[in-house]
């Protein structure tokens, strides 16, 4: 377990994969992954790429660091709450993202294959053939 803010940077920042890899896939207290958003926004986004980060990290994130929300829009834990801010995400990166993911729920992706930006709607168009 991670138990910092700073041994997660330490790890994250490694060139040696074993802690590289401890970074992305060990769990640590809510308390430090706020610890790591809050001192180290250069991290953000590998709090996001964590395996094992809790949604409510995921909501803090979205709520708190929308510079990141492309990254936390891949994941596919979302909650249903998440799935539908980002599918309204203004940046259409975030939209396409969603538009993607695998575990989208299907009156999003529905509502994405309409949208403005014609990548966003391509790939929720694609993900709805698929998933049918």
């Amino acid at each position: 377990m991670i138990e910092s803010a700073e041994e997660f940077a330490r790890l994250r920042l490694s060139s040696t994969k074993e802690e590289y890899d401890r970074a992305a896939h060990e769990e640590a207290p809510v308390e430090v992954w706020i610890d790591v958003i809050e001192n180290y926004p250069e991290l953000r986004q590998w709090v996001a790429h964590n395996k094992t980060i809790p949604l409510e990290i995921l909501e803090y994130l979205v709520k708190n660091h929308p510079e990141v929300n492309s990254f936390v829009a891949g994941k596919r834990k979302l909650s249903p709450e998440l799935f539908d801010i980002l599918s309204r995400d203004e940046n259409y990166l975030v939209r396409e993202r969603i538009a993607i993911n695998a575990k989208t729920p299907i009156h999003i992706l529905e509502r994405l294959s309409k949208d403005f930006a014609e990548d966003v709607a391509q790939a929720a168009r694609y993900n709805l053939k698929n998933r049918k």
